[in-house]
């Protein structure tokens, strides 16, 4: 197989969307249970495990997670939906890494087998979170001394009361050594946003951050993403590229169109984004081809044609230079 071309930086997320590593192979998963309890907070819940479903896309299934309840198997949540879930058995806690507490804002307060569980965890070193008001939780199991933590605002009283050795901070998400914590969906996000990234590193809590940047607009605010950081030149010129991916522009036209020269062009590159003009628009065009390729049922030549392509050898050529593998060997999702 051949050895893939590095994407630049940007380019570089978005293209993680189903390209197996090799270097994942052996890796342990991060086993990760979430304990749902009566009237948890489904939005809170939901994003959180949106994010580590999506790193599994990006990286070779390095997490692993469960819907858990402590009795029973379905659970009711704040929206009057039933979730399946697995009775949790207190002989099996040493399968996690992490045990997260679903609350939301009708949640019974008082579950005193919860408070032994979760001291039992704490006293083996098993990593504790809270979601909504499941800080409380942990407080209630005195598992949140000298910790900072994030609890919704309607359980701040009540948390200060019951652990006051526990900084409650008003920070949407904390994440502090081993104890996550967050007051609302879009701290979820961000936490499990801060766990991918203490864990597997910022490229792929980055790829996570791209592709749930759309579908995640309700829970958090999104900013322009990577061209936030680019002069407004760079941006005229890089929206001319995407604009044109099909009959691609030459350098002149490019520096025609913009009001720079050839010269000024590849100095914003180099400088902003760190490769030239005619790779970034090859990536571009790449990066396009693949999204065809996975969510489309076009044949393969018509893929290099709207990408700019003049012949489906050039196009296979240039795919398997970024990938290690030819246009025919992509994932076809929409066939």
């Amino acid at each position: 197989m051949t050895t893939p071309r590095h994407f630049s930086k940007k380019s570089g997320t978005t293209n993680m969307l189903r390209l197996k590593s090799s270097q994942d192979e052996g890796q342990a998963a991060y086993r990760v249970g979430f304990v749902l309890l009566e009237h948890f907070s489904m939005a809170s819940f939901t994003v959180a495990m949106d994010v580590l479903v999506t790193a599994n896309l990006l990286r070779n299934d390095c997490f692993r997670f469960s819907a858990l309840s402590l009795s029973g198997e379905r659970v009711l949540s704040d929206l009057g939906l039933e979730l399946v879930a697995t009775e949790l058995d207190p002989r099996t806690l040493q399968n996690h890494d992490l045990l997260v507490i679903c609350g939301g804002l009708r949640t019974p307060l008082k579950y005193p087998v919860l408070d032994r569980l979760l001291a039992d965890c704490a006293a083996h070193g098993l990593a504790l979170g809270g979601l909504w008001n499941g800080a409380y939780f942990l407080a209630r199991a005195g598992v949140l001394v000298d910790y900072d933590c994030s609890v919704h605002p309607e359980q701040r009283a009540s948390l200060a009361e019951r652990s006051p050795q526990s900084r409650i901070t008003p920070a949407s998400f904390i994440l502090d050594r081993d104890r996550l914590t967050a007051a609302s969906p879009n701290g979820a996000m961000e936490l499990m946003l801060s766990l991918v990234r203490r864990l597997d590193g910022d490229a792929l809590a980055e790829g996570v951050e791209e592709i749930l940047s759309f579908s995640g607009a309700r829970y958090r605010q999104v900013g322009p993403g990577a061209k936030k950081s680019m002069s407004l030149h760079l941006r005229t010129i890089v929206e001319l590229m995407e604009n044109n991916l099909e009959e691609t522009l030459s350098l002149d036209q490019l520096a025609a169109y913009s009001g720079r020269s050839r010269r000024q062009i590849d100095r914003l590159f180099q400088a902003q984004l760190g490769t030239s003009p005619r790779r970034y628009y090859m990536e571009l065009r790449i990066t396009k081809s693949r999204r065809l390729l996975q969510y489309s049922d076009l044949p393969v030549m018509d893929v290099a044609i709207a990408c700019g392509f003049v012949s489906v050898s050039h196009f296979s050529k240039c795919y398997a230079a970024y990938f290690g593998y030819s246009p025919s060997r992509e994932q076809r999702l929409g066939e």
